[in-house]
């Protein structure tokens, strides 16, 4: 009896260590140049927006819920448990990824246009993933010791890195000189 609980301890202390390395692992390579954390908006119920939908007015786009709400905000938690307290953030002009940004609690998120949906012209993708490239390399050498936190939109992240992310769901890129993509590492939403 006694050995089963030691063991379980034993377990217990080693996956601690083990998520410790690795928060300890994304919030220090945030810090580098080549790195950013690439971030699906929170949950908003629906598939693209609804037509006729306008930038400029929430009212007429799919937004976050009150579960992406809260989704946001456990995200922001756990990024800062995660060590990630300084960092440079930013969104997508659509009202869903800026309020995702501005609830994980980071700093006030930026509007980056290069961040925009291109769901309903699918045809653009070879211009996003060109302009994100370029952004990336810029953005890397302005950020200093910040964390890059970019919130963006499904299509972008699967554009960039060939794969479907849900909401919520971060990836932490590392890339080369020209924002080629060389290595990714997802994590889920907390």
């Amino acid at each position: 009896m006694q050995y089963g609980r030691f063991r379980a301890l034993a377990l217990l202390f080693a996956f601690w260590l083990t998520g410790f390395a690795q928060a300890s692992t994304l919030s220090e390579q945030l810090k580098k140049p080549g790195y950013a954390l690439l971030m699906r908006h929170a949950l908003a119920p629906g598939v693209g927006d609804p037509g006729g939908f306008k930038l400029g007015d929430c009212s007429t786009q799919r937004n976050l819920d009150a579960e992406g709400r809260r989704q946001a905000v456990r995200i922001g938690a756990w990024l800062r448990a995660q060590g990630v307290v300084n960092a440079l953030v930013l969104t997508s002009p659509w009202c869903r990824c800026q309020d995702t940004a501005a609830m994980l609690g980071l700093g006030a998120p930026e509007t980056e246009s290069v961040l925009s949906s291109f769901f309903d012209q699918p045809e653009h993708a070879p211009d996003f993933l060109q302009g994100l490239q370029q952004r990336l390399v810029h953005l890397s050498q302005r950020k200093g010791d910040k964390a890059l936190v970019l919130v963006t939109h499904h299509v972008n992240i699967l554009g960039y890195m060939g794969e479907n992310v849900g909401s919520g769901e971060m990836v932490l890129v590392h890339f080369d000189a020209q924002g080629r993509l060389l290595q990714a590492q997802r994590y889920a939403s907390p």
